[in-house]
């Protein structure tokens, strides 16, 4: 099984490290030199030989605005189980870890990953002239695993790294990752750009990453992806790893993120973020064909918190959210990341798809909450009863009851739905994702707030049903097929 690797050098089961560039193609209006004829670039000090960039102009233009993170941290020790051969109560102990940073300002601001200084009780930076300061936390942002640390004094002879634009990057792109893997020392690999827009892959909140086969390991977070231009277009984060150690697939988090967030936690040493209130699922083809969508595109919401942004606009439960200010939306990680890097207060355009139809909505975002939760929760798990038949075979339903709003945590005041008593393992419903304890709120997007309403929708339909189902304060939409 694969394990998430973390780039700090005192962890080895969760490597952060790798980023993203941009290649060093000519246009279609440079000259391409003889074979063996040296060039001088537009970039001082930049080579090209032979029709390539020099790789290590590149990489020695960038050294000297990578550190390295050295940090102090108190771990806490269990009890002793022999309390009478010297034990006693809990105990503490320094600890030491590794990481790297990127210089991105004259002054002395560094960026880096949170994992790196998260609670560090000291920190000091060395640079690439071997020359130790002490650093301070500006700020940190735990959601997309950034911290912008502060050098003591802000000395002379700096050199920030120069922002490069992420967005433009492509897949086999030539990108340089470098940092300070394992303690060795300050190290340059060179790869290419692997994949884009890597998400939910559970190693932060928001997830955009650059997956690139540069070699990466622990040590390497925080550290730079350069581009072939020099420029910063990654921080690196994590690696996906067998072994704890580098095997071709590294993380960054790209400088299209990586830059706003830097500056708000300059400015203010927090991120807010924008808050649209709903619960959102991504759409398959079975949900594509249900909501009469021309394929599995956009992200559907699943829920609508009354009061909220979405719900003040006038967004409704089963809407498909298809653009976001006119970009195009694939999947709930990249919503998720386009709704939160807005902002509070700004106000975005949102293209919709409501029973087939398009329609536009203007939405003034608020600000996420502490819970970070975009929506009421997620989706979760003798009284009348009906045992269906059809695309529900195997399925038990019952009157939702008193006693259920009890055993499922619901509140007395909800009257609608009914509930999944029992369910046959293998059958289609059971291949759709319900369970037990589940409770049903529409069938083919009409409300049944009883098991009669159930029955009478049931009885009309004829073939797949898409459910609106209940399950630990979310919804989530399911298509159960016939």
């Amino acid at each position: 099984m694969s394990k998430l690797s973390y780039g700090f050098v005192s962890v080895l089961t969760l490597v952060l490290a790798s980023g993203c560039a941009r290649s060093g193609a000519l246009s279609k209006n440079d000259v391409r030199p003889e074979p063996g004829e040296t060039r001088v670039l537009a970039h001082p000090g930049l080579t090209q030989v032979g029709g390539s960039v020099s790789i290590a102009d590149v990489a020695e233009r960038v050294l000297p605005s990578v550190v390295t993170v050295s940090t102090t941290v108190v771990q806490h020790q269990q009890p002793s189980m022999f309390p009478f051969f010297g034990g006693g109560g809990p105990t503490e102990r320094q600890g030491q870890g590794i990481g790297s940073g990127v210089i991105v300002s004259a002054d002395g601001y560094i960026l880096t990953n949170n994992h790196v200084v998260a609670e560090a009780k000291a920190i000091k930076v060395t640079v690439n002239d071997k020359r130790e300061f002490d650093a301070t936390v500006v700020g940190t942002d735990p959601k997309s695993d950034l911290a912008v640390i502060k050098i003591t004094g802000a000395p002379a002879g700096l050199r920030p790294a120069e922002f490069g634009d992420s967005s433009k990057l492509r897949l086999g792109d030539v990108v340089l990752a470098i940092g300070n893997p394992l303690g060795v020392g300050q190290t340059v690999t060179m790869g290419i750009v692997s994949a884009k827009g890597r998400a939910d892959l559970g190693i932060t909140a928001y997830e955009d990453f650059i997956q690139t086969d540069a070699a990466i390991n622990p040590g390497n977070s925080g550290g730079a992806l350069i581009d072939t231009d020099g420029k910063l277009v990654g921080i690196n984060t994590a690696i996906l790893s067998r072994s704890g150690g580098y095997q071709g697939i590294g993380l960054a988090i790209p400088s299209s993120m990586a830059q706003p967030i830097m500056e708000t936690l300059k400015q203010s040493g927090k991120v807010s973020r924008g808050f649209l209130g709903v619960g959102i699922q991504d759409v398959d083809r079975d949900l594509a064909t249900a909501l009469k969508l021309s394929g599995p595109n956009g992200v559907l919401l699943t829920e609508v918190r009354a009061g909220g942004p979405a719900g003040k606009a006038g967004l409704l439960r089963g809407d498909v959210v298809t653009k976001v200010d006119g970009k195009v939306i694939t999947s709930t990680g990249q919503f998720r990341n386009v709704i939160a890097s807005s902002g509070a207060k700004k106000k975005v355009s949102l293209e919709v798809m409501r029973d087939g139809k398009p329609q536009t909505f203007a939405v003034e975002l608020g600000d996420l909450p502490e819970d970070g939760k975009e929506a009421a929760g997620g989706p979760q798990g003798g009284p009348p009863q009906a045992t269906a038949g059809g695309a529900l075979a195997g399925v038990t339903f019952e009157e939702l009851t008193p006693e259920h709003r009890r055993t499922l945590g619901l509140s007395q005041e909800q009257q609608r739905g009914v509930v999944i008593t029992d369910l046959a393992p293998g059958s289609s419903a059971a291949k759709a994702g319900l369970r037990p304890g589940d409770v049903v709120l529409e069938l083919n997007r009409v409300s049944v707030d009883s098991l009669a309403k159930f029955k009478e929708q049931y009885g009309k339909a004829t073939g797949d049903v898409l459910l609106l189902v209940q399950r630990r304060g979310g919804t989530v939409f399911l298509v159960v097929r016939k």
